[in-house]
């Protein structure tokens, strides 16, 4: 089959696309490119999810790994993606390799390759992967592996503990000490996943869904919307001040405020922000995906940082911090990065400076989100995703491509970035983006503006645009 990078790794339904023969030709391309590019000698990093069979995959990268003579550091227990990047970076290996689906459905399994870097492997390096794959296969090249049991005698892979230099990490990040003083009643919501126990092992924080569960409770491990009501549920009793969700592999977040309410990603963005420069003393500049909120613009405007405005995937985030000095990174999905870190997304990280902010403001999530828009105005954001067949999504892409609308819902467009789906900016700032999928017959439409009513009115338009 043909093996295909998304914006972060290859993904596939377990046992339909996601075998091990599959697998082991992808690690096989790994090996390969790491090879070529001279990584080889530095060694791998392996880490692994909770997952049906995620241990077992992980086991076969580091087989074939050992089988071309490439040392191997294996996690010896489940561990969130951003450990893996952290170890990686720490040690000073040539590659990683995370095997999760992150925040997919149950279903599904992964494979997320890490650069030396401590990141998402860029666009270029997941285009040389794939075309390797394609190579190995039309030459028929064999997968060359050894066994688990004699890689492990031979000293060619190694298990360690790639927890704890991570948390010991995070420690360096955040004050601890500040948040523990705080007294901060929050809860954690690791949906099942890798994250399970990081905020328990650092502040004793009280932790639901934290079993060994593949099926994720029956839903996607993803912290967005209604997802974690149980974790609002709790909050809105008033037991917990804050509640804190992160996806399956933990390198990304989701929270609900003082009020019960889902404090998305937009907002996390946003406060981490002004928590970084404004009480931190943190600087540099600020990058974001095209479908993220403006009131990053408007905060990096305030600052006087540069601002810069990427293709969905944090990947794309993370080219820039490794050649710019970028102070935050995040996107709309909960993917968040800071400087002084690693070029990579950390929920935990991520939750640990929410609750830093609380320390430090003796003030709520909300509350504080509530002052900023105060000053900045107020928005309100809306995504809506829906089925397109292949052939009027074809006939969209065409038409926006060629004849873009100037005006929408009556109002003239103002400017426009075509870099991923099509997005189209009013005078006001208020702005629409149509954007198809590239894997699935879906159109995401996304919307923000000033008024709800707004919100509706472009989303409405873009509707009709899409002839739906």
């Amino acid at each position: 089959m043909q093996i295909t990078f998304g914006t972060d790794g290859w993904r596939g339904v377990i046992a339909r696309e996601f075998t091990f023969d599959n697998l082991s030709l992808v690690a096989q391309a790994t090996m390969d490119w790491m090879g070529r590019e001279g990584l080889a000698d530095q060694g791998l990093v392996v880490g692994y999810d909770r997952r049906f069979l995620s241990l077992e995959f992980a086991r076969r990268v580091a087989e074939v790994a050992a089988g071309n003579g490439i040392q191997v550091v294996l996690s010896d227990e489940v561990v969130p993606t951003p450990a893996v990047s952290w170890a990686l970076k720490e040690r000073g290996a040539g590659a990683g390799v995370m095997i999760t689906a992150s925040h997919n459905p149950p279903a599904y399994n992964g494979f997320k390759i890490k650069e030396n870097f401590g990141g998402s492997a860029r666009p270029d390096t997941t285009r040389l992967l794939e075309q390797i794959v394609a190579y190995n296969q039309e030459q028929g090249r064999s997968v060359r592996a050894q066994t688990f049991d004699e890689a492990c005698r031979r000293g060619k892979i190694e298990l360690a503990d790639l927890t704890t230099g991570y948390l010991r990490q995070l420690g360096h990040l955040v004050d601890l000490q500040a948040i523990r003083r705080a007294a901060i009643p929050a809860v954690a919501d690791p949906m099942y996943g890798a994250g399970s126990g990081c905020f328990k092992r650092l502040l004793d924080m009280d932790e639901i869904h934290d079993a060994v569960n593949p099926s994720f409770g029956g839903r996607a491990p993803e912290p967005i919307g209604e997802n974690p009501q149980e974790l609002a549920n709790l909050v809105s009793s008033g037991a917990y001040r804050i509640g804190l969700a992160l996806d399956g592999d933990a390198d990304r977040i989701g929270a609900i405020d003082e009020t019960g309410a889902f404090f998305s990603s937009h907002a996390i963005f946003t406060l981490l922000l002004k928590h970084l420069y404004e009480r931190k003393g943190l600087s540099g500049e600020v990058a974001k995906t095209v479908s993220s909120t403006r009131m990053i613009d408007l905060l990096a405007q305030k600052y006087g940082l540069t601002l810069h405005e990427t293709p969905i995937g944090f990947k794309h985030i993370c080219e820039l911090m490794l050649t710019r000095q970028v102070l935050m990174g995040g996107e709309e999905s909960g993917g968040l990065g800071i400087t002084g870190h690693i070029p990579e997304r950390d929920g935990v990280l991520m939750g640990l400076l929410l609750l830093e902010t609380i320390a430090a403001t003796g003030k709520g999530v909300r509350e504080q989100l509530d002052e900023i828009m105060e000053e900045i105005g107020r928005f309100f954001y809306r995504r809506v995703d829906t089925h397109i067949t292949a052939e009027a999504k074809e006939e969209l892409l065409q038409r926006l491509k060629n004849d873009p609308p100037t005006v929408i819902a009556g109002r003239p467009v103002s400017s426009t970035n075509f870099s991923d789906g099509f997005k189209f900016v009013f005078a006001n700032g208020d702005w629409l983006l149509i954007r198809p999928s590239g894997t699935e017959p879906v159109l995401r439409l996304y919307s923000e503006a000033g008024e709800s009513s707004m919100v509706d009115t472009l989303l409405r338009a873009a509707h009709q645009i899409a002839g739906l």
